[in-house]
């Protein structure tokens, strides 16, 4: 009796897509894990995140093994949405203006997300090694933005990433839950890259 041949290479099926309710625990736990790291940072508990998600500890660790697995799977949505800003900027404005809008946007996204601030920071989760391989690298986006406002003029050729990194921390950090003293803090530090008045 002929029997099926095993299949080979890149006719091996991929991974079995989840029960049902095996995917709306996911979707639980990632929604969960979002709001917990955007409120608390990178040091809440994956007990908690659990908790908040109304599932068991067994449960979180089958879908991530472990917490830098949890993190990386709401990195790798929030630095792709990041970067889909990026390009978009820089397919519709001027060199300059695609540069401080961006600014604008990451210093909105740490303010509102600890996580992610502390992602950026290095504090905890190197989001770089995270984004590496996805296409997505929304310090890359950074840097890209940067070059190309040098280019044209507008922003100083001493500035490098890091200090634009500093700045964006420095906008939304822990004092800046007011909008409106961000907007100011993002108008001051926009005015002191530009390079007509440096």
């Amino acid at each position: 009796m002929p029997t099926t041949p095993e299949p080979s290479g890149g006719d091996r099926p991929g991974p079995r897509p989840l029960r049902a309710d095996a995917q709306r625990n996911r979707e639980r736990l990632l929604e969960a894990a979002y709001l917990a790291f955007a409120q608390e940072g990178l040091g809440v508990s994956v007990h908690e995140i659990a908790r908040r998600a109304g599932v068991s500890s067994g449960t979180l660790s089958r879908h991530f093994p472990t917490k830098d697995d949890l993190y990386r799977a709401i990195v790798h949505d929030r630095v792709r949405r990041l970067v889909e800003q990026a390009r978009e900027l820089r397919d519709t404005m001027t060199g300059a203006e695609a540069f401080f809008g961006f600014f604008e946007v990451m210093a909105d996204a740490t303010a509102s997300d600890r996580g992610l601030a502390d992602a950026l920071a290095g504090a905890g989760f190197d989001v770089e090694s995270a984004a590496a391989g996805t296409g997505h690298d929304v310090i890359g986006a950074l840097a890209g933005l940067l070059s190309e406002a040098q280019e044209s003029g507008a922003v100083g050729a001493d500035i490098d990433v890091a200090d634009v990194k500093a700045l964006i921390a420095a906008c939304s950090g822990r004092g800046t839950d007011d909008p409106e003293a961000r907007r100011r803090m993002i108008r001051v530090a926009s005015d002191g890259l530009r390079a007509s008045v440096r």
